[in-house]
């Protein structure tokens, strides 16, 4: 007996037996499985709320999709996704032996991630991509070309480029530090320069003001201050300028205007409305944060009266502006008249430009007869004849010979046809190379011909106001050299001169021989 198990223990040690397996397999029935679909339902789920997120974000930047002109109830708040607040993706039950559930739901996820990526590859790179470049090495005007988030806050001068801190160029620790342009293209006059309104353009990872007006289009901004209501300085510091830098943009773009002249405006606003639609802004009474994409600041100068095209973005030139001009004023005539014989009855017409005050011509009737005699129908223009831009602009078109003492009145050969001829009177002075520097270069990319006529000391008025002895005769360069004041002062403001008909005459014979030439 001592070797046996007693029966009552043998039976309950077979029922263990029996339950064990029991255990294990109730065990494997109850223990917790991550689900395959609940795996990424749960991955999606936080991609949900990423994208939530993300959209919250957009709309804290919705002033960049505004653009000019909207209605103001159009301008409101955006209204939110019809999507409930707290929504939840709950799984239809799963087939394990349906593979492709679970192909979709992985390529739903898939997709999902990838386009976040592609956006956030996209903010990346249209960060990298917002820049300042100014140059500042251009003999006459400084400029900007600010890309990015450009906010134009007028109120402080400020140009500003709004830029993440990662894509910052400077840096944060040079927060704040740009710079200075004086939008005018004469950089050169300190002293008219120091009337230009000084602008501060700046990159900035600070936050700024939020946008009042978004624009669809580009700005360029510029001064209507310094020397304008001259018109040499009108056509040679803003309006040819102003073509070079806005040309390109065919009229869609915003011009912004610091030093802002009503009157400069008014008188040029059939040139200003063909090289931008929208009205001109006023940047100085500014109270309001415009918005763009592209900001020019100072306009592209390369020369006197001049376009450099090697330098112009569209590859313009100054037979590029003087088409310009035809098209705006409605020029008729393109090409000057060609006299073949001394016997035509078309005879070419000569506009006599005649100053009042200083550096008029005294003796323009002796002046007239002589063109006359010589087979021109002579016209004289004084200043109350060509206030009228688009009516004088006509006038000069239908010439083919413009003649006058140095002055802004000879700027008017921009409107003269091709193969035309420009004679300057040249006051007394050393001031014959000034002189061809302001018209007679510009002449020969405008494809118009130059003759000069150098006033001698017999026929200025100086000669009544300083003894023959006086280094306003014996040395004029010595006048030069006490500064452009004294040459003003002397020899453009108190000169008047009576030509010499006699010496004259040779040059306006060249001139009618240069419309006997092939046409240029």
């Amino acid at each position: 007996m001592a070797g046996r198990i007693p029966q009552r223990f043998g039976v309950s040690i077979s029922l263990l037996c029996l339950m064990i397996p029991c255990f294990f397999f109730v065990g494997s029935m109850l223990k917790p499985s991550l689900d395959t679909l609940s795996f990424s339902s749960l991955r999606l789920s936080s991609t949900m709320s990423l994208e939530i997120q993300v959209v919250e974000e957009e709309k804290h930047g919705m002033d960049r999709s505004e653009v000019e002109g909207m209605p103001t109830s159009a301008m409101g708040e955006e209204s939110p996704p019809n999507k409930p607040e707290n929504e939840t993706i709950d799984p239809s039950p799963i087939d394990h032996h349906e593979e492709p559930i679970f192909s979709s739901e992985t390529s739903l996820l898939e997709e999902i991630l990838k386009e976040q990526a592609e956006e956030q590859e996209t903010s990346t790179a249209r960060a990298a991509e917002s820049k300042i470049s100014c140059d500042e090495s251009e003999r006459r005007s400084d400029t900007c070309a600010v890309h990015g988030d450009v906010r134009v806050v007028g109120y402080s001068s400020s140009i500003i480029l709004a830029i993440n801190g990662a894509a910052a160029v400077h840096g944060e620790e040079e927060e704040g530090i740009g710079w200075k342009i004086r939008p005018y293209s004469r950089k050169w006059e300190t002293t008219v320069m120091g009337r230009i309104r000084e602008l501060t353009v700046r990159e900035s990872t600070r936050k700024q003001p939020q946008c009042s007006v978004n624009h669809t289009v580009p700005g360029i901004v510029f001064s209507t201050g310094g020397f304008l209501g001259n018109f040499f300085h009108d056509f040679s510091d803003v309006l040819i300028p102003l073509f070079t830098t806005a040309r390109r943009h065919r009229g869609r773009v915003q011009f912004l205007v610091t030093d802002f002249n009503y009157g400069w405006i008014a008188k040029y606003e059939t040139i200003l409305r063909r090289l931008s639609y929208y009205p001109i802004i006023d940047l100085d009474r500014e109270r309001t944060v415009r918005c763009f994409r592209d900001v020019h600041v100072g306009l592209l100068s390369h020369r006197e009266l001049g376009i450099d095209p090697s330098k112009a973005p569209n590859g313009d030139s100054m037979a590029d502006f003087r088409e310009f001009l035809r098209s705006c004023f409605s020029l008729s005539r393109e090409q000057a008249v060609v006299v073949r014989s001394a016997g035509r009855k078309k005879k070419p017409r000569l506009l006599l430009i005649n100053r009042r005050g200083s550096r008029s011509i005294t003796n323009r009737r002796e002046v007239s007869s002589l063109a006359r005699s010589l087979g021109f129908k002579v016209l004289v223009a004084g200043p109350e004849e060509t206030k009228n831009v688009s009516r004088f602009a006509r006038t000069v078109n239908s010439c083919d010979v413009l003649m006058g003492v140095h002055g802004a009145g000879l700027t008017n050969m921009v409107f003269l046809p091709r193969g035309a001829t420009l004679v300057q009177i040249v006051p007394w002075g050393g001031l014959t190379s000034a002189c061809r520097h302001d018209f007679g270069d510009p002449a020969a990319d405008m494809a118009i011909r130059y003759l000069e006529y150098e006033v001698k000391k017999e026929e200025s008025s100086l000669i009544r106001q300083y003894p023959r002895q006086h280094p306003v005769f014996t040395d004029p360069l010595s006048i030069h050299k006490q500064g452009w004041d004294a040459i003003w002062s002397v020899f453009l403001d108190k000169q008047t001169v009576k030509v010499d008909v006699r010496r004259l005459r040779g040059v306006l014979e060249e001139a009618l021989q240069h419309q006997r030439s092939p046409p240029l």
